[in-house]
């Protein structure tokens, strides 16, 4: 359900809005009205509700005016501008800053069944958005494990998505949101890191090394090295 907020100085506005709402297929409770600005922004502030209609042109505070008052007092409301023809303009300059929408005086009921309807997707997008962060973060986090425990073998991204269940893409950007790193230059990053630890005991050759860390091609892993570090492994060896 909606909760609904009204605010229009013509008392006739409100009833025949308030009858309409009941008529369209969108389930909500209107919980309170008011017929100038001042008035519908502090009730505004105490009810929070989930939509606000206002009026353009009201005494106290206008239209515009509140609707620039709303991101304080009730960030979470939609706000839609009810107008008249002469005001259209005001109606695109509303929706310029940042309201959700504008429906024009008469209302008609399938306008309002289209605002309704466009505000309830709108929020259940928003809900899904808000259990999918958590579920998303757990992923990104078993993600990692695996990269950390097995970044040493034919680790990809094509299997990482396939194991999680997740198109490469998002994958890809949920790993470098996470990391500030993307992929690939993390599992780098962590086999030179191991390549270095392991350049230390001078009984492995750097070709044993490069095939212990991930790396098959001697020239390929020595160009990564390098580039990672600036040096290349034999030179690294021996400052060590």
């Amino acid at each position: 359900m909606l909760n609904v907020y009204i605010a229009d100085d013509e008392v006739w506005i409100i009833l025949g809005l308030k009858k309409l709402l009941e008529r369209i297929d969108v389930d909500s409770f209107v919980v309170g009205t008011a017929n100038n600005g001042l008035m519908a922004k502090e009730e505004i502030a105490m009810f929070k509700p989930d939509v606000i209609f206002t009026d353009i042109r009201m005494p106290g505070l206008s239209g515009l005016e509140l609707l620039q008052a709303i991101p304080e007092v009730s960030p979470d409301s939609k706000v839609v501008i009810i107008t008249g023809f002469a005001e259209f303009s005001y109606a695109k300059e509303a929706v310029q800053h940042h309201a959700f929408d504008y429906l024009l005086k008469p209302i008609k009921e399938e306008d309002l069944q289209r605002v309704m309807t466009a505000i309830v997707k709108e929020r259940g997008e928003n809900e899904d958005e808000e259990i999918q962060a958590p579920v998303n973060d757990r992923m990104i986090d078993s993600v990692v494990a695996d990269i950390r425990d097995h970044y040493m073998e034919d680790i990809s991204l094509t299997s990482l998505a396939a194991k999680y269940n997740v198109s490469m893409g998002s994958l890809s950007r949920m790993i470098k949101d996470h990391l500030q790193l993307n992929f690939s230059d993390y599992i780098a990053s962590l086999r030179i890191q191991r390549a270095k630890e392991l350049l230390s005991d001078e009984t492995l050759s750097i070709q044993e090394i490069a095939e212990i860390v991930g790396y098959n091609d001697y020239f390929y892993f020595t160009k990564v090295f390098k580039k990672i570090e600036g040096i290349s492994p034999s030179k690294y060896r021996k400052e060590i």
